[in-house]
């Protein structure tokens, strides 16, 4: 069994947020790996569960409903049900304001980085432990953070940023198939590489 988390607020009135980039990246995973038949989420853990599987091993994707700062009870609820290795078995898929829009970053383990979400992970984890693909979503700049990541990207912002949610998409199936190692060595030297458009618009 693996765990994939997509980190968001739930309800109409998050939908395109910058925060929500994880419910978007995991919605968009369950469209590739799972048959239409099947895509129906459950209620469970706290959030919407939805079950399948790939390589012929179980995968299991969750978007917590307990809203983005106690995002750690639904995640230490379904690790702790299914007694997940959470260094191997678990991939949470989130926002990032450090890194711009269009870019990825994953990690194995790390400081959540003032993430409410990820710290809440962490506390009720009690680990830092977990693989975690960031999304970036550009600096807030004078905007308060809170208020930025609760905002709707801006015209330039989303190309950017849809590219970004595919390539995280790409980035957890390589996870899934191939382990973090590996994608961590594709996903994160392809980041490296390129350019973000967001970037070059704000250059």
């Amino acid at each position: 069994m693996k765990l994939v988390v997509g980190l968001g607020n739930p309800g109409p009135l998050y939908l395109g947020t910058r925060h929500n980039v994880g419910f978007e990246a995991v919605d968009r995973l369950a469209r590739r790996i799972a048959p239409p038949s099947s895509c129906i989420p459950k209620s469970r853990f706290g959030g919407l569960v939805l079950d399948t599987e790939i390589a012929g091993e179980k995968v299991m994707l969750l978007k917590p409903l307990t809203f983005m700062n106690l995002s750690g009870q639904s995640v230490a609820e379904a690790a702790r049900f299914y007694k997940l290795e959470t260094e191997t078995q678990l991939f949470v898929l989130v926002d990032d304001i450090a890194l711009p829009c269009g870019s990825i970053r994953i990690r194995s383990e790390g400081s959540a980085g003032g993430h409410n979400g990820l710290s809440d992970i962490e506390s009720k984890l009690g680990s830092a432990k977990y693989a975690r693909c960031r999304i970036g979503v550009d600096a807030p700049g004078r905007i308060p953070q809170a208020d930025y990541v609760l905002g709707k990207f801006r015209e330039e912002q989303r190309a950017p940023v849809e590219d970004a949610i595919n390539t995280a998409v790409d980035a957890t199936l390589c996870w899934l198939q191939s382990g973090l190692t590996e994608a961590m060595n594709r996903f994160n030297r392809r980041s490296a590489d390129e350019t973000p458009r967001s970037a070059e618009l704000n250059s």
